[in-house]
């Protein structure tokens, strides 16, 4: 007599287990068959891929972690790698099951088999991003940094080190600037021989700290010191004379720095010659020209020196006769409020602010949208800065708002101009397109393989530009879904199923203000559910923000962001920032991913249920 079966093989577990699934199939195709007019919208090469995103978010209604360790402890897929096919999977599992029982099961035979889902996926990758690189399936983009527009060599450098996407932001620069970028692109892709995209970013309702007063005069000069404080290269200032030509306007970073001197007390200037003072601070310093040329005297000392009007030069010349001198104009430092925490912080519109801080009225900063005064109340969060600065509404009125300050780091913090406003709490209407956006769009077609819809918050945001896009004749160009905001991330089926529409499209998980909407503790887990639902819908997905960013800009990455580009693996695309060392930073991110790629493809998670969206998120639309 053989061996009883196991305990999980027993017909009574496989038929509850059946009975666990059915359910599950049937909430699926309830889901389609309700949204079937929604669906009929979709372009038809992408309806299969939005019937697979509506089963996926039928599916995640339930909470499957008990069913999912039954399944694998009989062999089975424990659908925790169903995104891309997920009909398909669940249908094969009760097939199995069925026949375990000795009971046949008829299946839908879906149109997305396992092995179509995940073809289908890397289709739509190649369609938006350009084939992948031999030996590497992610795609490298980069944001392009002011001096692609008239540095060739650099350009070429970030395509020789892997770029495949370049990326240009809206939010700076001027279209010549963009057009030049853009060519100069063109031109290093074509020398490299392989092709290289071009995206381009809506500036779109970016809310962010207006003007401020600029800060005092002050230069300072410090030499570079090794770890124990031993100098290793002194500090540096070029001395020119007063009657000297004004440096051009790029020249305000120059190193080292230039300051303008009355001419007659430049020219008794000599190479080897002291030069005393009592800077700003009231310590005494003295510095030795070290070379002279006729244009400049360049002078160095070993200690940090602070320049400001007022303070003034003294040289002693061959003959012994002792001269001074005053300084030239010097670079004022950006305006910057000073907060600590349980300061009040008045946000007005930028006409109001500078007056107001004139008068000599406490912490007022301007808004660049002061449309947004109506729509926020009292009780609701703020954040400045990319989160570093956090506060609560305190009173709201037309003419803006009052902020206490109750996040700061220990010691306060500076606010300066131009920094980004997240309102987590408020639903803001704000337009989709802004008149900037659209002036945009016409010098962006000219060049642009596909356009970054920021702050992307609902279908009608979507369809908003895919009209705009269609009234210049480029509407099937591809577009890329931001998704930045509390309420973008909310409104995420509804606005995949809205670029579904049309022939190509993407998301991209900008991670830096997604973080500071939804807070720091839950950005993990909504990356993750982003990157599902995307998968869901086979759309490519761009994983953004802070990837290798102290490489980039500092030289050196830090353990934590090594592990952070190598989960990059799970998207089909990775986005690097600017940075003095961005070439670096490809190469390395390059080395990462193609050692990645031979461990890991996408996931296997648990199956918890989703309550991000909830059922009724795309039926209110059907």
């Amino acid at each position: 007599m053989g061996n009883p079966a196991p305990d999980r093989w027993r017909p009574e577990r496989l038929r509850a287990l059946i009975a666990a699934l059915l359910p599950l199939r049937g909430a699926m195709l309830a889901d389609e068959a309700a949204l079937a007019p929604r669906l009929a919208r979709i372009d038809p090469a992408r309806v299969d891929s939005a019937r697979n995103l509506v089963h996926y978010l039928a599916l995640r209604r339930f909470d499957l972690r008990d069913l999912q360790d039954e399944l694998s402890r009989l062999g089975l897929s424990s659908l925790g790698r169903a995104e891309a096919h997920v009909l398909a999977n669940l249908e094969r599992v009760l097939v199995v099951l069925h026949r375990l029982c000795g009971d046949d099961f008829a299946p839908t035979t879906p149109a997305l088999g396992i092995r179509h889902g995940r073809e289908r996926l890397a289709r739509h990758a190649a369609a938006l991003f350009g084939p992948p690189p031999p030996g590497r399936d992610v795609r490298i983009m980069v944001t392009l940094p002011d001096e692609a527009a008239h540095d060739a060599a650099l350009v070429a450098a970030l395509v020789a080190a892997g770029m495949d996407v370049a990326r240009i932001n809206g939010a700076h620069g001027e279209p010549r600037d963009w057009l030049a970028m853009a060519d100069h692109v063109r031109t290093a892709a074509a020398g490299a021989g392989r092709p290289v995209r071009l995206s381009f970013d809506l500036a779109g309702p970016k809310l962010r700290t207006g003007a401020l007063p600029p800060g005092p005069s002050v230069l300072k000069l410090r030499p570079r010191r090794d770890r124990l404080g031993h100098v290793l290269a002194p500090a540096r200032v070029a001395l020119v004379p007063d009657t000297a030509p004004p440096p051009a306007a790029d020249a305000a970073a120059a190193e080292p720095p230039r300051v303008a001197v009355d001419a007659d007390w430049w020219h008794a200037l000599r190479e080897g010659d002291a030069v005393d003072l009592v800077d700003a601070r009231g310590a005494e310093r003295r510095w030795h020209v070290v070379a002279r040329d006729d244009a400049a005297a360049l002078a160095e000392c070993t200690h940090t020196t602070y320049l400001a009007p007022g303070v003034r030069l003294l040289h002693v010349d061959r003959t012994g006769g002792v001269r001074t001198t005053g300084l030239g104009p010097l670079p004022q430092l950006p305006g910057a409020l000073a907060l600590n925490a349980g300061d009040l912080l008045r946000v007005r519109d930028e006409a109001q602010a500078l007056p107001a801080l004139a008068s000599g009225e406490p912490l007022t900063i301007g808004c660049t949208l002061p449309e947004v005064f109506a729509q926020v109340r009292a009780g609701e969060r703020v954040w400045f800065d990319d989160g570093r600065i956090g506060g609560v509404i305190e009173r709201a009125s037309a003419d803006g708002f009052d902020v206490r300050v109750t996040r700061v780091r220990d010691g306060g913090a500076l606010l300066r101009a131009d920094k980004g406003i997240n309102l987590p709490d408020s639903r803001l209407q704000l337009p989709a397109l802004t008149a900037k956006d659209r002036r945009d769009l016409d010098t962006a077609l000219r060049f642009a393989d596909m356009v970054a819809l920021s702050f992307a918050q609902s279908a009608d945001d979507v369809d908003a530009l895919h009209a705009a896009l269609a009234e210049r004749g480029a509407g099937s160009r591809p577009v890329v879904l931001k998704i930045e905001t509390r309420r973008g991330f909310e409104q995420l089926p509804e606005m995949l199923l809205a670029a579904m529409a049309q022939p190509a499209a993407g998301v991209m998980i900008a991670r830096g203000d997604l973080a500071v909407e939804c807070g720091w503790e839950r950005l993990a887990e909504v990356q993750e559910e982003i990157l599902w639902a995307a998968e869901a819908a086979h759309l490519p997905v761009v994983w953004a923000t802070q990837v290798l960013e102290s490489l980039a800009k500092g030289g050196q990455p830090s353990r934590a962001e090594i592990t952070d580009a190598a989960m990059g693996v799970r998207a089909e695309c990775v986005m690097l920032n600017k940075g003095p060392h961005i070439v670096e930073a490809i190469a390395a991110l390059d080395d990462i991913l193609r050692r990645m790629q031979a461990h890991q493809t996408k996931k296997r998670s648990l199956m918890r249920a989703l309550h991000s969206w909830s059922a009724d998120v795309l039926a209110d639309d059907a």
